[in-house]
């Protein structure tokens, strides 16, 4: 080994040549203080189209993002080519607070949420009175997951030609939830897409249900500008539809202001990432009634305070009974 003494000569000192030829990394990253804002309207196979200003641009995220992905309905920043045209790319530097979002796991031993959408104010759920037949555990799923994100539900109910609706109403009544009734005549005729679009206008409103339902089909009479393929299909011995809608996109809701985010049927939504505490928040007449409750209270055990606080009239029983129903659904099969 080569030593040095006190006086070295430059030249005598051997370094490593960089041989990528580039400078040293740095922890600094750009601030982008020029980006525009965007919306997400579909994610695909890591590319993101986006609406910037009156134009779609297609995106990818930034590196500086890590792991933290965007999703329909997402507020962005987007830096590089905004111009939108053929096989351009441009960068989406920072991904916005998110106001709301609709999340699900696979199942609900899976620690693994997936954010289906962001920033959408109303959650359409979306089930036939038959072909195929209702699965309210499903939809219980679907309000439970709504409630803990910060959405509004609404509830859809379709090919009432089939099926009356009364069992679903009474069922759902006591939950205060808007509904809408349609038919398949009404469909065809665009009468229930102009009842739908009342309790749209304004709003961000993503439309979920299991496939076969109808949804796509309502969907397209909403923004016949842009129709996807609807599935037309009903397994005869599952009773369940086939998946033709294979990502969220968002649309612009056709005569009026607001947003519609359609996005693939579901067989299962898991419900692993939810936290009880939060859904009592959907249900402000019992929500005070908390106030007693032990500490991580499941609202359904001996010492949960809610009995006594309905008990005293401050509150209708059949609303903790519904309430007890959607916070049990984790622990019950999504079927009948």
């Amino acid at each position: 080994m080569r030593r040095y003494g006190k006086h070295t000569d430059e030249d005598d000192i051997r370094s490593r040549p960089n041989r990528k030829g580039n400078r040293p990394r740095t922890h600094i990253r750009p601030k982008h203080e020029d980006a525009a804002e965007g919306l997400v309207l579909t994610v695909d196979r890591g590319r993101l189209t986006c609406l910037v200003d009156d134009r779609t641009v297609m995106a990818m995220k930034a590196r500086e993002l890590g792991r933290k992905a965007a999703v329909v309905g997402d507020r962005v920043a987007i830096v590089g080519d905004l111009s939108g045209k053929k096989d351009t790319l441009a960068r989406i530097v920072r991904i916005g607070e998110r106001a709301s979002v609709l999340r699900r796991t696979a199942d609900d031993d899976d620690p693994y949420e997936r954010v289906v959408v962001a920033n959408a104010d109303q959650l359409a759920v979306v089930t036939a009175l038959a072909d195929p037949e209702p699965r309210p555990r499903l939809i219980d799923r679907c309000l439970v997951a709504a409630y803990d994100g910060g959405l509004e539900p609404l509830l859809v109910l379709t090919k009432s030609d089939l099926a009356p609706p009364d069992k679903m109403l009474e069922l759902y009544g006591d939950l205060d939830i808007p509904y809408v009734v349609t038919s398949r005549a009404e469909l065809e005729s665009g009468e229930a897409a102009d009842r739908v679009r009342e309790q749209l206008v304004g709003r961000i409103t993503a439309f979920v249900g299991h496939s076969g339902v109808g949804k796509t089909t309502l969907v397209n009479a909403l923004v016949p500008e842009e129709r996807r393929r609807t599935t037309g299909h009903v397994n005869a011995v599952t009773g369940r539809g086939r998946h033709t809608t294979t990502s969220a996109l968002a649309l612009p809701l056709a005569g009026a202001e607001g947003w519609v985010i359609d996005t693939p049927g579901v067989r299962s939504f898991g419900l692993a990432h939810v936290d009880p505490s939060r859904v009592i928040h959907a249900f402000p007449d019992l929500e005070p009634g908390t106030e007693g409750c032990p500490r991580a209270c499941s609202h359904d055990e001996p010492d949960c305070a809610l009995d006594a606080w309905v008990a005293e009239g401050h509150a209708d029983r059949a609303r903790l009974y519904s309430l007890r129903r959607l916070l049990a659904t984790r622990e019950r099969t999504e079927g009948d």
